[in-house]
């Protein structure tokens, strides 16, 4: 997975004049305000694609944050379950399923934004461990003092598979925590765990830390991060407007520098 560092003005704007030929031929009549909630491993490109999108196509985007899945009070489900209002839901595969079977949004609407990986990372300036096998990866686990994994899709994966498939379950329960409302990144980078896991977009943000690298391919969990729509939004049309947009080649550039793969095709 290549990694951009930074994304300057000129490339940004440079960006821009793509997307607004893109738009040219998509854009609707009018200025609407879309209300959007996006999970954390697309949350990086979103805050960069966001201002680009509302220069080019005049329509306001107004965003809510939280975790895929969980019950946490500003998780993605809570945020639902409590009845706020949206018109486009951006999250895991599996959070997303699982708000469809609940008929909270619009059969077909789904489409799949980006490809996300897990990584791990430990605060800046301390030793790098191995994790570039699966034995490598197990020893360092079992050695870490402490370590912190998501509350959402990447941390039900690691505690509820990868974990008992290494055979160490047990022994996590004891050194292993779960963060909920906050980035995994954040805790390590404070110095209360020594070791953490979340989707690499989430990590490599962080100036305190360094990253280590990506779980080993047999032990990897790959997510797509797709969008729907709600039920009842008020603001269909604009919301797969801005679909188009996220998924646009224009953009793919500065989705694949936060640390994702763009799942549409060139």
């Amino acid at each position: 997975m290549k990694l951009l560092n930074t994304f300057n003005r000129r490339s940004l704007l440079a960006s821009a004049l793509l997307v607004f030929a893109t738009l040219a031929a998509q854009t609707t009549a009018y200025s609407a305000e879309i209300r959007v909630v996006t999970s954390g491993a697309f949350t990086e490109a979103y805050k960069k694609l966001v201002p680009i999108y509302e220069a080019a196509s005049g329509h306001k985007v107004i965003s809510a944050y939280g975790a895929s899945i969980g019950n946490a009070p500003d998780s993605i489900p809570s945020r639902f379950a409590r009845g706020e209002k949206f018109d486009l839901v951006i999250l895991s595969e599996g959070g997303l399923e699982a708000l469809m079977k609940d008929g909270k949004l619009v059969p077909g609407s789904r489409v799949d934004l980006a490809r996300s990986q897990i990584g791990a990372a430990v605060r800046k300036g301390t030793p790098k461990p191995d994790i570039s096998t699966v034995e490598a990866l197990k020893q360092t686990l079992l050695n870490a003092k402490s370590v912190a994994y998501s509350a959402s899709a990447s941390g039900t994966y690691l505690s509820t598979e990868m974990f008992p498939k290494l055979g160490i379950a047990e022994q996590m329960q004891k050194t292993a925590k779960k963060i909920m409302s906050e980035r995994v990144g954040a805790v390590v980078a404070r110095g209360d765990a020594e070791l953490g896991f979340q989707q690499v977009s989430e990590l490599i943000y962080f100036k305190e830390l360094d990253f280590v690298g990506t779980l080993p391919d047999a032990v990897q969990q790959t997510i797509f991060f797709s969008s729907a729509v709600v039920q009842g939004a008020e603001q269909p049309e604009a919301a797969k407007h801005l679909v188009r947009f996220f998924t646009s080649p224009a953009v793919a550039e500065i989705v694949r520098g936060t640390g994702l793969d763009p799942a549409a095709k060139p």
